[in-house]
């Protein structure tokens, strides 16, 4: 990946294109020099900015993990029935890794070699039990059904959730609004889910 050359870099600006270098040749896969001819300047200016490679990876999934856990404080997430809190934190979950797409994308690729790469699954699981609960305290509501394990209910909306990253390409033109994306998302998970 090689972007046009640039005399002034921004910390963001810089994260944007680190990302990229990191999703497409993987974070163990990148190194310094990869980034710099990525950015059109060099590694010393890069430290300018950061002190590693690994300080651009936290920074990245932060952006990312951030945007998540701030929809669990929105009043959607927080006050109403289990059931409707759970379909607000789905339909944001999704807006969220659309929007930040990159981002989240880097955050699931994750693999725990690094401090900042077990940090983050850490994190990741922290948000993945937070959602649990609240499918838990739904189906005790009566509002799922009960034949579905709420363990592997879990699992299989996060999946769905998840696999976004790897087919969504807005840049193509065709694809579907996050909007959209989000009402297929529920729809078809919620349809599976609800007591009837």
């Amino acid at each position: 990946m090689t972007m046009a050359k640039r005399d002034t870099y921004t910390p963001e600006s810089l994260l944007a294109v680190a990302v990229a270098v990191f999703n497409e040749r993987g974070y163990d896969g990148t190194s310094m020099e990869h980034l710099s001819k990525a950015a059109g300047i060099s590694k010393s200016s890069i430290y300018h900015h950061v002190r590693s490679k690994e300080e651009l990876l936290r920074r990245a999934i932060s952006r990312a993990l951030d945007g998540l856990f701030a929809v669990l404080d929105e009043p959607g997430a927080t006050t109403g029935p289990a059931v409707e809190r759970l379909e607000h934190v789905t339909r944001r979950t999704v807006e969220v890794l659309i929007a930040e797409l990159p981002y989240v994308t880097l955050l699931l690729r994750v693999r725990g070699n690094t401090d900042t790469e077990r940090w983050a699954m850490e994190r990741r699981r922290e948000f993945d039990h937070r959602v649990a609960a609240l499918l838990k305290e739904a189906a005790a509501d009566g509002d799922l059904r009960a034949d579905v394990d709420v363990r592997l209910a879990t699992r299989l909306l996060f999946g769905m959730i998840n696999s976004v990253v790897e087919w969504y390409r807005p840049q193509r033109g065709n694809a579907a609004t996050s909007e959209e994306v989000a009402d297929a998302v529920i729809n078809t998970a919620f349809a599976g889910l609800r007591a009837h």
